[in-house]
């Protein structure tokens, strides 16, 4: 019997993978630059966090969570997202307690939602965010923006969407949920059940729902950016300056809602404009969560983040037609003659390799002419070629396998040689 992968996960292979080393390099080497740390959560996590955290109304916990109960009857939940965690370790680890603040962080791992698996969505997928929390200033929404952008950016992508809307504060919010109340309750029969059950609950995620988005009157609903008061209207009109001085274009949609129960003030979503990259368009989405912390037992924390799929990166990449140099090849091949010589070579590789050297060897006993091909497989800048007769004499003849120049190198001075001379 054949054992294969489960449906919505997937194999990453040599050839591609290094395509995913590429973008988390970039990812952590920005992060360094803005000044975001790296943390690191498990990645179960007590059930009620996700409810609480993420919201018990979202699709993600009502319908999307791999729970399970351990032996000792606790529930424990794949992590769906990033930021309740992250949250949740800020609170019991009383960062808020830091010198330095705000406390700006940074993950990257695989996340988990049971969804019908399609073009760049998984069952199992790989998320980096980041989330800055301790700071109620624009500025640094602008920021958490910014690095997102710069890093589709500095990895090639250009047919990209910045769109951005307000959800207000509390008051807002409030006068925003009764208008929403109002203008679906007299025919929210006509709605999925999903809505319906909304509607109380949190009317605001009826304008997200896919299934009835069509609807005569979703066309119609009360925009939240009617009902922002005058703080909230401030606070929307310093982030589009501060965007603008920081040369990024951006639309305001005011249907745009996120997923999560716990955004207020700044949402905003990043989408790919590429031709055939797919029905959904979106990249990477985050906004402002004031009040996360406090749910989670801890101070009164404002806070700000985003998360962004890798998957749906490289197939962003792919719709681009963009390629990345992921190839760089091994700096030298060592093809060996005779036994005494196969013999001498695990020593010598490993001398290379000690001194900084990326080197191969044959293992399945190939002739010349098929390790010459091996190295070529391996684009090898050089091969040294080691017979029994060279190996008596003390010599190896070194390659260079772009120009065809050859040179006889004593053994004890190829790889001091070969570490001076092999750029």
């Amino acid at each position: 019997m054949s054992i294969s992968i489960p449906r919505g996960t997937q194999d990453i292979l040599p050839g591609e993978v290094e395509k995913w080393q590429l973008i988390e390099a970039k990812a952590r080497e920005l992060c360094e630059k803005y000044q975001y740390q790296e943390i690191r959560t498990p990645i179960f996590e007590h059930t009620d966090l996700f409810a609480r955290g993420v919201g018990d109304t979202t699709d993600i916990v009502q319908k999307e969570m791999y729970t399970f109960d351990d032996r000792g009857g606790r529930s424990l939940t794949l992590r769906p997202e990033g930021t309740a965690a992250v949250v949740r370790s800020f609170v019991e680890k009383k960062m808020f307690g830091y010198p330095n603040q705000p406390v700006k962080l940074y993950y990257m791992g695989p996340m988990f939602r049971y969804e019908r698996p399609q073009a760049g969505r998984f069952r199992q997928f790989v998320q980096f965010g980041i989330e800055a929390l301790g700071s109620n200033d624009p500025a640094i929404d602008a920021e958490v923006i910014s690095l997102a952008m710069n890093l589709y950016k500095e990895m090639g992508l250009k047919k990209l969407k910045l769109v951005i809307n307000s959800l207000g504060d509390k008051e807002s919010r409030t006068a925003h949920r009764n208008a929403l109340v109002n203008h679906f309750q007299p025919r929210i029969g006509e709605f999925c059940h999903d809505c319906q059950n909304r509607l109380e609950k949190n009317p605001l995620r009826i304008l997200d729902c896919k299934q009835d988005h069509n609807h005569e009157l979703m066309k119609t609903a009360p925009s939240i950016i009617d009902y922002l008061n005058d703080d909230s209207k401030a606070y929307f009109e310093k982030l589009q300056h501060y965007l603008t001085q920081l040369e990024i274009e951006f639309v305001v949609d005011p249907n745009l809602v996120r997923g999560l129960d716990y955004y207020n003030h700044t949402a905003f979503e990043i989408m790919s404009d590429a031709e055939g990259f797919g029905a959904i368009t979106t990249l990477c989405g985050g906004g402002r969560y004031n009040g996360l912390a406090e749910e989670m037992g801890g101070p009164e924390t404002p806070g700000i983040g985003f998360a962004m799929s890798i998957e749906r990166f490289i197939a962003a990449l792919n719709a681009e037609g963009i390629e990345l140099e992921i190839n760089q090849g091994i700096d030298c091949y060592l093809a060996a003659l005779g036994e005494e010589a196969k013999d001498y070579t695990v020593g010598l590789l490993q001398k290379l390799r000690l001194a900084g050297v990326s080197a191969e060897r044959d293992y399945l006993n190939r002739k010349i002419k098929a390790q010459f091909k091996a190295a070529d497989r391996l684009n090898a800048k050089y091969v040294a070629v080691l017979g029994d007769e060279e190996l008596s004499n003390n010599k190896i003849n070194l390659k260079n396998m772009a120009t065809g120049e050859q040179v006889e190198i004593a053994l004890t001075q190829f790889v001091e040689y070969f570490q001076e001379n092999k750029r």
